[in-house]
């Protein structure tokens, strides 16, 4: 014959399981690494140019590799590599990018930065182009920052900041 207290025990039960699985999974959400982005921003192009540099500063809580960069503005991003080697300058692409927990990482003109590549417009400045970025933690989860980074003058000088777009 059942008790008045079994259901009342059953939905005991059913709650303090609830409240772990929420308390789990608010854990979890804090596992990945904070990554900061700040000053993105893109050089423009020329009306036939197909590619072109976009730089940004990155900063994360833990340590984490940067393996991946997508635009819905063109058709490749890939993470390229600047070094002077016997007085001659060479880029060339790199698979990832290592970001070292607390210090700043700085992709800009000579050094690490984004190709975007294929480009089917003239990017102007006033212009915003949306670039995802894909971080992998050492225990192999990934995830994902979309950054709005703002189209500047071709001629624009690699130190400009646009206070505008300041985090993300």
């Amino acid at each position: 014959m059942p008790t008045r207290n079994g259901p009342i025990r059953a939905r005991g039960a059913l709650r303090a399981q609830a409240a772990i699985f929420i308390a789990l999974t608010v854990a979890s959400l804090g596992a990945f690494a904070e990554v900061t982005v700040t000053q993105p921003w893109v050089r423009g192009t020329v009306a036939p140019q197909k590619t072109t540099g976009a730089f940004m500063k990155l900063m994360s809580t833990r340590d984490a590799t940067l393996v991946a960069a997508s635009s819905p503005a063109v058709k490749l991003v890939e993470i390229h590599e600047m070094t002077m080697v016997n007085k001659v300058m060479r880029m060339r692409p790199v698979a990832e990018l290592t970001l070292p927990a607390g210090k700043e990482v700085e992709l800009k003109p000579g050094g690490y930065h984004f190709m975007l590549m294929g480009i089917e417009r003239q990017f102007k400045p006033g212009d915003v182009i949306a670039i995802t970025l894909t971080v992998r933690e050492r225990d192999g989860k990934t995830q994902t920052i979309t950054v709005q980074a703002p189209v500047r003058d071709l001629t624009a000088p690699a130190a400009a900041k646009d206070p505008s777009h300041g985090r993300h």
